[in-house]
């Protein structure tokens, strides 16, 4: 099989959830344990931080990527889902993993793999730990799929880990409170292990304590620390950052909710270097001020135009939208256009009531099984006094908004990673 025979094998033969949702999540580790001892452990040949949480992950995940970059090692990147390619979620030093090797990793391994009918996610990451390990990687940040306690990433042991924020998002998998997805989140907190938690409410603080006291865990909120003093948003994108310890740093990506992100990463570094983690101030200046150029990372408050500036933004939930929605707010243009869809099995209605009803709005879906179909999102949107048009794929949509749109407008694409996915893709290709 050649690379596209081989992706559309693994997205055929194993339940891969972007598309199919519910039915490609598979509790319990026995796969994941399967194929870590038919791979010889290949995580424990080198260091791993672990990052969970509701919202921030990937772009948590990419910083501190960028971040030990800079400071010289050689970092593998694990994490989900992909925009444009499926070699996005394996990286190492910010370069996809090989077409030959994921080739070669199906064409060996398949007769092994194939008898225990593992998930997409189990397969995959089984693949990036191989890799990793062939690629002697110095440390790999691990971003959790889904959860933490049963996520079969969870099989390492981190020098450090951290859970971003908590809010409800796959509730039908993690439960239904705060307190319930906290306590899947916090299964990733490991004995004598640090971890750093960004954000917590009345609801979730109790259950990290209690974890972090039952494992010994020296344990961090980050939100405590006061680590940043104010941010200033820059007229050419990212966020100026005014810091405890580092006077005025300059954070390349973009959206408001970076600050929490932001203060969640100043304190994961105190704890790495305190774990031996050669990282300067210099360092961490390039990690925030490259994050993008070092590890390829797409779909965070992305500027893609000019006149009318066009931004499209990955977040895709009620904790997600609700900072995109204050970012619009503060954004200086004449007419507003929304390209939108969503995934079937988010709080739909939730997000719908806090978007803007002066916006026009272009209604569409993403070209994954999971997408709400246009025309009921349209209906349901127009009970929040949405009003727009309904377009069969992204590319006919943002099409539109372009037309539509005059220089001193402002066009915004989000509501699911597979929006971005899909617009990033057609980018690609004109």
């Amino acid at each position: 099989m050649n690379y596209k025979e081989t992706i559309e094998y693994l997205f055929n033969s194993a339940p891969l959830f972007q598309n199919v949702g519910k039915d490609a999540y598979k509790e319990g580790l026995e796969n994941t344990i399967a194929l870590d001892d038919y791979f010889h452990s290949p995580h424990k040949k080198f260091r791993t931080i672990h990052v969970a949480g509701t919202n921030g992950k990937g772009s948590c995940s990419h910083t501190l990527a960028a971040i030990l970059q800079s400071a010289g090692y050689k970092v593998g990147l694990y994490t989900s889902p992909h925009l444009v390619d499926f070699r996005e979620r394996i990286r190492v030093n910010g370069m996809p993993v090989s077409e030959d090797f994921v080739i070669d990793f199906v064409a060996k391994h398949r007769t092994f793999f194939e008898p225990l009918h593992p998930s997409f996610f189990e397969l995959t990451t089984a693949m990036a730990f191989h890799y990793f390990a062939e690629q002697a990687v110095d440390v790999a940040i691990i971003e959790v799929g889904l959860g933490g306690r049963l996520d079969c990433t969870n099989i390492i042991h981190p020098n450090l880990s951290i859970i971003t924020n908590i809010s409800f998002d796959h509730v039908q998998f993690l439960g239904n409170t705060l307190a319930k997805i906290a306590s899947e989140k916090a299964g990733i907190i490991k004995l004598k292990t640090p971890v750093v938690i960004g954000e917590t409410n009345d609801e979730t603080r109790p259950v990290f304590l209690n974890r972090a006291k039952e494992l010994e865990a020296p344990i961090y909120f980050a939100e405590e620390e006061k680590l940043i003093n104010d941010i200033t948003p820059l007229p050419e994108g990212g966020i100026c950052y005014e810091t405890a310890s580092y006077g005025m740093l300059k954070g390349e990506l973009g959206g408001l909710y970076q600050k929490k992100n932001t203060c969640t990463l100043l304190c994961a570094i105190q704890q790495l270097i305190k774990a031996g983690y050669r990282i300067t101030e210099e360092n961490i200046r390039q990690g925030f001020a490259h994050v993008c150029e070092l590890t390829g990372l797409q779909g965070r408050w992305q500027r893609i135009a000019e006149h009318p500036i066009t931004i499209c933004d990955a977040g895709h939930n009620v904790g997600g939208i609700q900072y995109i929605v204050q970012q619009l707010k503060m954004q200086k243009y004449d007419r507003l256009h929304i390209v939108m869809g969503m995934v079937n099995d988010k709080d739909i209605s939730g997000v719908l009531a806090m978007l803007p009803q002066e916006a026009t709005y272009y209604f569409t879906q993403a070209s994954v099984k999971r997408a709400l179909p246009t025309s009921e999102f349209k209906k349901l949107a127009e009970k929040y006094g949405l009003k727009g048009n309904e377009f069969p794929n992204v590319e006919t949509a943002f099409q539109a908004a372009r037309k539509a749109a005059d220089d001193k407008d402002f066009i915004f694409i989000g509501g699911s990673c597979f929006i971005v996915a899909d617009l990033l893709t057609y980018l690609s290709k004109r």
